[in-house]
């Protein structure tokens, strides 16, 4: 032991102060596989036209499109989203700093890039999918999906909300108030007010007030009436499959109850971010202020193909818009898998529509109903196929005979394991929970640049760097 403590020490020489002789290679500064590397080289790759920039020359030098295109997916996939903690990582991330090649755009720089590009963004997520099939990691045509939505909060306090209910006692209040006061006013002997209030601000207050209530109360009774649309045409189809039931001689329950263009006492206006809505989270055991993010997945690549962004609570409506979203140069979809929350008749038979020029059309596997994913002893047994539905089988019915089939079941065990993944990566492993821009508009811009940085890690795992490496 004596002879250990009297042995020298050695240590790696940490010198701060003398100058480098040689002016350094940034790339040297991050592992060779690493993420920045594969952004960079990528969108170096795109070739992309749809870009704002100042075509005159006039004022300072503008930073190039495709290097703060590349720092905002490079960030987004690292879970750095605001424009100021992205200006911040080009002086303290060595990645960022290879990426900006040393330089540091400033907030506003970034924010209004991001802001007036969105045709840039939208070019960029289909070029991405045409790179990955060059690459041979995605097959274009016939492809099978997998279909989901989930809630993002708003950039926006669900206590900035108020009821239809509330707005209108509200409204009927303030009417009061302002009536009161101008009586007040007429009145040479009042009482005065508190220090530092004036009839003449308090009634502006409350008229400003009634102004925002009014248009919310407008908003909410506009929202009404344009569900009640759909709602409508929903309550004849199923009044039609009634009478068509009755006429074949099977049972049929009560009618379905007529719907109603008022608005629900419940129903809300936020004033902070109007176009988000209340929406069940936490498995409904809660309420927050959200937008629905939708999301079309490549089963086999586990690709996002498609995205879009809904203010609508639930998702038995999107399954349609979802499937237009995925965009023209993708091809055909072969299967579409998605959970009972998506299913209704009508969106099925419209997506499964088969195409005049495409013989075979789309297939639709949606389950019916939740189920657990606990399986009984009988469930482990080995059954016949199920017999064929009848010819003039209904919608249900043939959903029904298609998830019992073998083929059916192995294929819609692929939707649970291919999209949900992908909402975890992106709020955990990203970090994205929160939209930090404001109007359905804004936020759909913001969650392709999710959808966007989601894909390039995506590529970068499957190991697209060296494919790109190999085809340069």
């Amino acid at each position: 032991m004596d002879g250990l403590k009297n042995m020298a020490a050695r240590f790696v020489s940490i010198d701060r102060d003398t100058p480098l002789l040689l002016p350094p290679n940034l790339r040297d500064w991050v592992p060779a596989d690493h993420l920045v590397h594969f952004v960079v080289d990528a969108v170096a790759a795109l070739d992309l036209q749809q870009v704002k920039v100042n075509e005159r020359g006039t004022g300072s030098e503008q930073y190039p499109p495709a290097m703060l295109l590349a720092l905002l997916i490079y960030s987004y996939a690292t879970g750095t989203f605001g424009s100021r903690r992205i200006e911040q990582s080009t002086h303290d991330s060595v990645p960022v700093r290879l990426l900006t090649a040393d330089t540091h755009p400033d907030h506003d720089t970034i924010c209004t890039f991001r802001r007036e590009n969105q045709a840039l963004l939208t070019e960029s997520f289909v070029k991405v999918l045409q790179l990955a099939q060059q690459l041979q990691v995605l097959q274009f045509g016939r492809i099978t999906v997998a279909v989901d939505g989930t809630k993002v909060l708003a950039n926006a306090s669900k206590h900035s909300a108020v009821s239809y209910e509330r707005a209108g006692e509200m409204l009927a209040q303030l009417e009061l108030e302002v009536r009161q006061l101008v009586a007040k006013a007429e009145q040479a002997d009042s009482t005065p007010l508190q220090d530092g209030l004036t009839i003449p601000e308090e009634i502006t207050r409350r008229q400003e007030r009634k102004a925002a209530l009014a248009k919310a109360h407008t908003e909410i009774e506009a929202r009404a009436r344009a569900r009640y649309a759909v709602e409508l045409a929903e309550h004849e189809r199923k009044l039609a499959d009634r009478a068509a039931k009755q006429e074949r001689g099977q049972r049929v329950g009560k009618p379905p109850q007529a719907p109603t263009p008022k608005p629900k006492p419940g129903d809300q206006y936020n004033f902070t971010d109007p176009e988000s809505r209340i929406m069940k989270a936490g498995n409904g055991r809660h309420f927050e202020q959200s937008y629905n993010a939708q999301a079309v997945v490549e089963v086999a690549s586990r690709l996002i193909v498609g995205e879009r962004v809904s203010p609508a609570p639930n998702d038995k409506e999107q399954l349609v818009p979802d499937l237009q979203a995925v965009p023209a140069p993708v091809g055909s979809l072969g299967a579409v898998l998605t959970d009972s929350g998506f299913y209704s008749e009508q969106a099925v038979g419209r997506v499964e529509q088969p195409d005049a020029a495409e013989p075979g059309g789309t297939v639709v596997y949606a389950a019916m109903e939740k189920t657990g994913h606990h399986r009984s002893v009988s469930d482990l047994e080995k059954k016949a196929e199920p017999e064929a539905p009848p010819a003039r089988a209904t919608v249900g019915e043939v959903m029904r005979h298609r998830l019992q089939t073998t083929a059916g079941k192995a294929l819609y065990k692929l939707r649970q394991q291919t999209v949900e993944p992908i909402f975890g990566i992106i709020k955990s492993a990203m970090g994205f929970r929160q939209f930090l821009l404001r109007g359905q508009a804004k936020a759909s811009l913001e969650w392709e640049l999710v959808c966007l940085a989601y894909n390039f890690r995506r590529l970068h795992r499957l190991g697209a760097g060296l494919k790109l490496a190999a085809l340069n």
